[in-house]
């Protein structure tokens, strides 16, 4: 058993509330025995032996995961119920979409997941988690992969050399990924943490597509396409020169360009186009 807890702008770190209203909870169902007191009031004691399952609605404004915590914590006041709870640090938050997907044998309707509430489901949540969803995670002993768990389905990262010489480059980049009300973000644009590798493995890990231009060779870049690839993204190669191209790559398509006011035209239909075809629109 487990409790489902859905709220429009996700849940807090450590706590957070509910209307009274929303909690759907009966006293004279099982599940609601086994939570509730005699008074029909949630006991903090009952409510803490079974794991909660705390999540965005789908759609929501939140991040579009679920989170598995224990309920430390209940007071429940006259109109909201406020809740304390601590992460099952042993388990990854959970994407929405996989949830959507397994929603039937959890129990849970399709609208339950797109509107705040919170329920007991008779499920075994860990049976569950073990069976379909915690499978092994990549690691790494050189930066955090947990921005992996964090999507922005708008965002276009590029990677590319920092010299000014491709900055026209970046500008007809940008002008394409604009034009798709899509979001571009080089690394130089973005400071999020003390380590540079760091910044760059989570615009890598939150993109929906990454642009990788090989142009020069240079190596911080052939990096970056490896990590991309390596996490599954969708992503455009870009170049100047096939001879930018390395071997370990030259399989795979890659958009070759001028560096000049026509070309660089030419680059920006040609991203546009392949954007709207990796992405479906």
């Amino acid at each position: 058993m487990f409790h489902l807890l859905v709220a429009y702008s996700g849940w807090p770190d450590g706590g957070g509330s509910i209307s009274n209203r929303r909690i759907y909870i009966k006293s004279d169902e099982e599940p609601g025995q086994l939570v509730l007191n005699e008074g029909g009031r949630l006991d903090a004691t009952k409510v803490s032996r079974f794991p909660a399952l705390l999540m965005t609605e789908v759609g929501g404004d939140g991040p579009q995961l679920a989170r598995v915590v224990y309920i430390t914590s209940v007071v429940q006041g006259p109109t909201e119920t406020a809740i304390q709870y601590v992460a099952e640090n042993g388990i990854k938050p959970i994407p929405n979409e996989d949830i959507e997907s397994f929603a039937s044998q959890l129990g849970i309707s399709r609208n339950a997941l797109t509107h705040t509430h919170w329920e007991v489901k008779q499920a075994d949540l860990f049976k569950f988690l073990l069976m379909n969803q915690q499978k092994a995670q990549p690691a790494s002993q050189v930066f955090s992969l947990e921005a992996i768990h964090q999507p922005q389905p708008s965002l276009v990262s590029i990677m590319m050399p920092f010299a000014a010489e491709f900055d026209p480059v970046y500008a007809a980049i940008q002008s394409a990924v604009n034009s798709l009300g899509l979001k571009p973000m080089r690394a130089d644009n973005f400071w999020e943490h003390h380590y540079v590798i760091q910044d760059i493995v989570n615009l890598i890990a939150r993109a929906r597509v990454v642009i990788c231009d090989l142009s020069s060779k240079n190596p911080n870049v052939f990096y970056e396409a490896g990590i991309a690839h390596a996490l599954g993204k969708e992503v455009i190669l870009i170049a100047q020169s096939q001879d930018d191209v390395p071997f370990d790559l030259r399989h795979i398509r890659y958009v070759k360009y001028l560096n000049n006011a026509q070309g660089l035209s030419v680059l920006s239909d040609a991203i546009a186009s392949r954007i709207q075809t990796v992405i479906g629109q």
